[in-house]
């Protein structure tokens, strides 16, 4: 049995047509207490016949602590009202959650969602009030004050919520609807009255509007009880005090007079934010809960469905709490046992944050710490680090318990407060040693891999990597669960050991336990980890590959970037930190091989990817990256201002890293032709004799030799490098020890040894086509002295020239501006196309993509104002763009 039916539904007119007119505005604000006719309005308005507007709907969890479950599930919406979420097929899936959220970059998505969207749409926020995250409110009036046009957002809250409206409000583009607009006159009342079939005086009727003040919950609730009522003008006249002591007395008026079972189910499961007829079943121990369930909302009972299937519910806010006080009230000694049998349902389902919440409600502290230790991983992988957190403060003073240390040095580390996670560490190190064997190997992959992650952060990289040796093991000897945990925290452990070894030059074990991570987080459904790996193998491949070159090495790192980079933005991540390493190194990879332009794109894209990450280590590469593209294009003071800026946050890493030899050999180099060899002396007299000794650090010496007016001591500093002795970090240090090489014997007067010191660098640098160590070093003249017909690399060398004659400042200013200026792509492109090579012919002739040749093209047809590629040709010709020796 089921209470009666509920009263229905009244039309407010005057306040749906209120709404109506707000909605030519930018954003209405409906503040009201509980009880109001918030929702009710809101679905009257959304109802009614010929409504105009798509809606996208997002009703705020109870204590929603994370601001990315809120943005992802405004978004979802916002595709679903815009029709954009069409399957899987689509390309238009959603982001998924995200350890490293960047909520500036999801409010511009959302924006730009909402402005690509033909038609009016309305946001829907319902119940505001419950999101706490404290940055939220900043991200979501960005949000609200640059709406596209067409474009109304409507919310509703219990309370005010410090939104930034002021702009609106001053320009009347904000509505307020209040709790006074929502109380109902007596007029609707009576209606109210009528609709329900409540006979009643007009002087009961006028009374119980008095009495209620308009308060919808209020005149519900009476109406509720009132229905079949054996005397309702007593009951009326008996009605009386605050809005609270109204509700408790009308709940326990509805509440006596349901069957003893729909109260039970009532009572035992208001203590859950939401709840389903298996969960209910399991609290009230009786079968057929869904049906109650369904029976009590189609009654109007304060119990509202949660989804269009109707499997789950939730109770009216102020229902619920009600519902709470009296089931403390006549079951106390039952609370407890029903949070623990509700933690361990959500257990079995995965939602490991709800079943710590109710075991921390149950005051079962010692097993809510375990709980959550045990799956902190995973919830920090699910995007619900917020979450964590605040579960960790949930707990009283009294009970800091050594299992949370992990918790908390999860959250020191994502703060950027490393020696407060240290300390943790410490702590959880000691609870791990001392727990059961059961535990006590899960907890040691979880505590090495936050080892790894604060190594990281600092650059004290090479003592950790000793320490999780014990990943080589095999997982045996656990249940399914375990196993499944176990493999979260060994794919975490395996990225971040990887990332390790490859900053540590611990090739080819940095390729293989990244190459293993990405492959277990495929398996285990962790796209997150997946993209991880993978973008730190990119990274891997292009600082770390053989000392000598291999058959299109550049190329290959190329296309594993691109597929890192596709693959994280299947999932939303395409500027994320996560991705950075991928972006960069294609971005590097460009500069390599002369794509400046292309190059500085991507370098842009990383550089966004990066807003929200504050560590060094990425950042070093960053500012390496760009020095490396200013030297291409001889801009030499803004290159060192960078490879300044690298080697202050190397200064921050406590151990050495991969590239360090190779930006301050750089950075000396750079020094030395700027005109400041005696610092560049200096600097280089500091440097530790490990470092000296490298190849990259003799090429520097090298380059300050001749800067100084000294060749033979250049081709001194040279000798061991070019004779294989000397270390080095790749065949590149070569490429370039060669042409300095060949400019020392070129100021000796030697042209011959010049030029087969410059067909020797050519002949290194043919089998990926670089051209970086040509521009900085400054080899034009050397190259333009090396006879054409005599040279076995006749079109790289070509296209090195053409790299260097436009990357120069003195060309660009001598340029004829009525020629078409062409990128230096464009040009490599342009010399292809005399040939009968196919556009997917001429891509891997450059080692470039599909998509980059034909974005050439369209750009070179453009400028050329030509249709097609023989008129092309032509027109090239005519302007004196394709010579003899440019064709092959």
């Amino acid at each position: 049995m089921v209470p009666p039916a509920a009263p229905r539904l009244i039309d407010r007119d005057d306040l749906v047509a209120a709404l109506d007119r707000a909605a030519a505005g930018k954003v209405t604000v409906i503040s009201a207490p509980a009880g109001s006719g918030k929702t009710s309005l809101l679905r009257a308005w959304a109802d009614r016949p010929g409504q105009p507007r798509r809606l996208a709907l997002v009703q705020v969890p109870r204590g929603q602590q994370d601001a990315q479950q809120f943005w992802l599930a405004l978004l979802g919406a916002v595709r679903h009202a815009t029709g954009a979420d069409g399957g899987a097929d689509s390309g238009a899936a959603l982001p998924a959650a995200t350890p490293d959220f960047d909520a500036s970059a999801m409010v511009d998505r959302v924006s730009s969602e909402l402005a690509d969207a033909h038609g009016g749409v309305t946001l829907v926020i319902d119940d505001l009030h419950e999101l706490l995250s404290p940055e939220a409110p900043t991200q979501l009036s960005r949000l609200l004050t640059s709406l596209p046009p067409q474009t109304h957002a409507i919310l509703t809250m219990r309370h005010d919520v410090r939104l930034r409206l002021h702009r609106l409000r001053l320009t009347g583009e904000l509505a307020e609807i209040r709790a006074a607009d929502l109380r109902f006159s007596e007029r609707e009342t009576r209606e109210l009255l009528d609709a329900s079939g409540i006979a009643l005086s007009d002087s009961g009727a006028a009374l119980l509007h008095r009495r209620t003040e308009g308060w919808a919950a209020g005149l519900r609730l009476a109406a509720l009880s009132l229905v079949g009522h054996p005397d309702p003008e007593r009951f009326v006249a008996e009605f009386s005090g605050s809005d609270r002591t109204i509700a408790e007395y009308l709940i326990a008026e509805m509440l006596e007079r349901q069957p003893p079972d729909v109260q039970d189910l009532l009572l035992r499961t208001s203590l859950l934010d939401r709840v389903n007829g298996e969960l209910a079943d399991l609290l009230t121990g009786r079968p057929s809960s869904e049906q109650v369930l369904l029976g009590l909302e189609d009654a109007n009972a304060f119990v509202e469905s949660l989804n269009p299937e109707r499997t789950w519910f939730r109770y009216h806010h102020l229902f619920a709490d009600l519902l709470r006080l009296e089931l403390r009230r006549t079951l106390p000694e039952e609370v407890p046992v029903l949070h623990r049998r509700a933690a361990g349902w959500f257990t079995l389902q995965g939602q490991v944050a709800e079943a710590v919440r109710h075991t921390q409600a149950a005051g079962a502290w010692a097993d809510a710490a375990l709980l959550l230790a045990d799956h902190a991983f995973s919830l920090a992988l699910d995007g619900q680090t917020q979450t964590m957190q605040a579960l960790v403060r949930a707990f009283p003073p009294g009970e800091d318990r050594p299992e949370l240390a992990l918790v908390r040095a999860m959250g020191d580390l994502v703060q950027g407060r490393l020696d407060e996670a240290a300390a943790h560490l410490a702590v959880a190190e000691t609870y791990a040693a001392t727990t059961t064997p059961e535990r006590r190997r899960r907890l040691g992959v979880a505590i090495a891999s936050l080892q790894l992650s604060l190594a990281r952060r600092r650059g004290h990289l090479a003592g950790v990597v000793e320490n999780v040796r014990f990943l080589d093991s095999p997982v045996s000897g656990q249940s399914d669960e375990d196993i499944a945990l176990d493999s979260d925290l060994r794919a975490v452990a395996l990225m971040n050991l990887g990332t390790a070894e490859a900053w540590s030059l611990g090739l080819p074990d940095a390729v293989r336990h990244l190459q293993e991570g990405a492959v277990l987080a495929r398996e285990i459904g962790r796209p997150y980890l997946e993209v991880g790996c993978l973008a730190q193998l990119s990274f891997a491949y292009i600082f770390h590959g053989a000392d000598m070159p291999k058959i299109d090495a550049f190329a290959t790192t190329q296309r594993r970037c691109r597929e890192a980079i596709e693959l994280a933005e299947r999932y939303g991540w395409g500027t994320e930190p996560v991705i950075a390493p991928a972006l960069m190194t294609l971005a590097g990879t460009m500069v390599w091989l002369g794509e400046f332009d292309e190059g500085e794109r991507w370098l842009r894209r990383t550089e966004r990817a990066l807003r929200t990450d504050t560590g060094p280590d990425i950042r070093l590469l960053l500012h390496q990256t760009a020095a490396m593209l200013h030297s291409g294009r001889g801009r030499r003071r803004e290159a060192l201002e960078e490879f300044g800026a690298a080697e202050h946050l190397g200064s921050r890493l406590e151990g050495s890293w991969a590239l360090a030899g190779q930006m301050t050999g750089w950075l000396l180099a750079t020094q030395a032709r700027l005109g400041l060899p005696g610092e560049a002396r200096s600097a280089l007299a500091a440097l530790d004799d490990e470092l000296i000794g490298s190849g990259e650090i003799r090429n520097a010496r090298a380059a300050i030799c001749l800067a100084e007016g000294d060749p033979a001591g250049a081709l001194g500093a040279l000798h061991d490098v070019l004779g294989g002795t000397a270390p080095v970090l790749g065949y590149v240090t070569v490429v370039e020890a060669h042409l300095l090489a060949g400019l020392a014997h070129r100021e000796l007067g030697d042209q011959r040894a010049a030029n087969l010191a410059a067909e020797q660098a050519l002949a290194l640098a043919e089998s990926d086509r670089l051209v970086l160590p040509f521009a900085m070093t400054d080899s034009q003249e050397l190259l333009e002295a090396l006879p054409r017909h005599q040279t076995a690399h006749g079109a790289l060398l070509a296209d090195i020239l053409d790299v260097l004659h436009n990357s120069s400042p003195a060309a660009k200013k001598q340029s004829s501006p009525q020629h078409p200026e062409l990128s230096p792509g464009e040009l490599r492109v342009l010399r292809y196309l005399p040939t009968n090579l196919s556009r997917p012919e001429i891509a891997g002739e450059l080692s470039v993509s599909l998509n980059t040749v034909s974005t050439h093209l369209r750009s070179i047809y453009a400028k050329l104002q030509v249709r097609d590629r023989s008129s092309a040709v032509r027109r090239a010709r005519e302007l004196r763009l394709l010579a003899a020796h440019h064709t092959r």
